[in-house]
């Protein structure tokens, strides 16, 4: 499969978002807010809007990481996208000490945009000092 890279996507996490469950059936189950978001590409540039990004982190006894992550993005021209991606990490060593691995889906309504539903594409994302995760996404042809 050959890959060429389709934009960056860094996320600002809210560090006084974060709430601990504890042990669920899933995992030690973390609830995480993102505060911001920024996706720079070629052809797609947006940011978070709203307040309803977050990831639903769960991490089971063997220190696996199981990403469940969505947001609403508004491109810079005024379309609305919804972003969701779902990714691993062995963090066996370490809460963010390995990297994140996500495959991701847009949807989008505006016809500018459409053209976004039909691709699956796929991340590598490394967690940051600052409370900052920054992926590399890249679509397949």
């Amino acid at each position: 499969m050959e890959l060429t890279h389709f934009a960056s996507l860094t996320l600002g996490l809210a560090s006084d978002r974060l709430y601990m469950l504890g042990a669920t059936p899933a995992g030690t189950r973390i609830i995480q807010e993102i505060a911001s978001a920024r996706l720079e590409g070629e052809k797609v540039k947006a940011s978070m809007v709203g307040q309803a990004g977050a990831d639903w982190l769960a991490v089971d006894a063997s220190g696996v990481a199981t990403f469940d992550i969505r947001m609403t993005l508004e491109t810079d021209d005024g379309a609305v996208l919804y972003l969701a991606y779902e990714g691993r990490a062995d963090w066996s060593g370490g809460m963010g000490q390995a990297p994140v691995y996500v495959g991701m889906q847009f949807e989008a309504g505006d016809e500018r945009y459409r053209w976004l539903n039909g691709l699956q594409l796929f991340g590598r994302g490394e967690v940051g000092g600052g409370g900052a995760l920054t992926y590399e996404i890249y679509q397949p042809h």
